[in-house]
């Protein structure tokens, strides 16, 4: 007899499935501390080793504002904006949507956040890119120090594709394969790394599940001219052509996380709705972060919304642990204009701001 895959059936597979993975990599980590590899909640020999560390920042205004607590996704999120913590997320769109964020980082570095995505039945599909600039850097070398006049460039630019599919009213899953791109000067660095994640609505209750793998791929590896030196053997002769040296650069992991989160969303009356937000983080080369936010809504036109974060550790970091921030939707016919703008307080630095504008066809 042939056995007939339905939804349901196909859902407890995939859930079976990332169970294992789970636990395959909260194995994977309970075997590095063993060895004396651990992260930095348990032994610490890890912090800082990771690269690409630019994948671990929040790109837009609602996901920073809520504590980036969005690993179970918000009623009404933009799908483009949830993916980031959960390519599951993706399913919360539909039809066409397209999503602009500008982030205002600490010292005076830009971040731009492009996203378009497509509703296909049940199938959701989207392409997201994110670049940062930094701007003119002053040129200081081993051979001339001082700072000069001379500047370079960085650029750090990551571009992925994400496909999400609703499997029942209750389950979706999804997942992202994303390039990550580091250029320095005369220096570039790549890698491939893919997202996986589902989300779990319980009924008509307002509660939601999520959980994701982010950032799983091969290292970080460094090529370019600014790896070159030239030198001179020791047995050459001074007028000897000089040797060119290529130094082969040491590849950096990637910052491999898990994520939990949970939402509940309960009317008040009024047409105005809160929501409750929880998120664990289990990160690889960093301490593990706990984050929590609420959303108020009215008549879902406006919304403000506050967020706070927490190291495990409790170790500093130059983020004060607060956010804040508020949204506007305007709905114009058969389509909807949605603005969000919210405030990131440090305490080293100046505040971190964003604006994302989205719109859903």
């Amino acid at each position: 007899m042939k056995m007939q895959h339905t939804p349901a059936r196909l859902a407890a597979l995939l859930v079976a499935f990332f169970a294992l993975v789970v636990a395959g990599f909260g194995e994977a980590r309970a075997q590095d501390v063993g060895s004396g590899g651990g992260t930095i909640g348990e032994s610490g020999s890890r912090a800082g080793t990771a690269g690409a560390a630019q994948l671990l920042v929040p790109v837009t205004a609602r996901y920073a504002a809520l504590g980036s607590a969005g690993t179970s996704g918000v009623a009404g999120m933009n799908g483009i904006e949830a993916l980031f913590a959960n390519p599951s997320g993706l399913a919360l769109g539909s039809g066409t949507s397209a999503l602009f964020s500008r982030m205002n980082y600490v010292a005076d570095i830009g971040v731009n956040y492009f996203g378009v995505s497509q509703q296909m039945g049940n199938n959701h599909l989207a392409f997201h890119v994110s670049s940062w600039d930094f701007g003119e850097i002053p040129e200081q070398t081993e051979a001339v120090p001082d700072v000069s006049d001379v500047t370079f460039n960085v650029s750090f630019i990551t571009a992925g594709i994400t496909y999400a599919r609703t499997l029942t009213d209750r389950i979706s899953v999804g997942t992202t394969l994303k390039m990550v791109s580091e250029t320095i000067d005369d220096v570039t660095g790549g890698a491939v790394a893919f997202d996986a994640g589902m989300n779990y609505t319980v009924g008509e209750s307002g509660l939601r599940f999520g959980v994701a793998l982010k950032n799983i791929g091969a290292p970080m590896s460094y090529s370019g001219t600014g790896l070159v030196r030239l030198v001179k053997l020791t047995d050459q002769e001074p007028s000897a052509t000089s040797n060119a040296l290529v130094f082969e650069s040491a590849k950096s992991e990637l910052p491999t996380l898990l994520n939990f989160g949970a939402t509940y969303t309960r009317p008040i009356g009024a047409g105005s709705n809160v929501t409750f937000l929880g998120n664990f983080r289990s990160n690889s080369f960093d301490p593990d972060q706990y984050g929590a936010g609420v959303e108020l809504s009215y008549q879902d036109l406006f919304f403000v919304r506050g967020g706070f974060q927490a190291l495990e550790s409790g170790e500093e970091t130059f983020y004060t642990g607060a956010a804040f921030g508020a949204g506007v939707n305007l709905n114009l016919g058969g389509s909807a204009i949605t603005i969000d703008y919210a405030l990131v307080p440090t305490d080293y630095f100046s505040n971190i701001s964003y604006i994302t504008a989205s719109m859903k066809l």
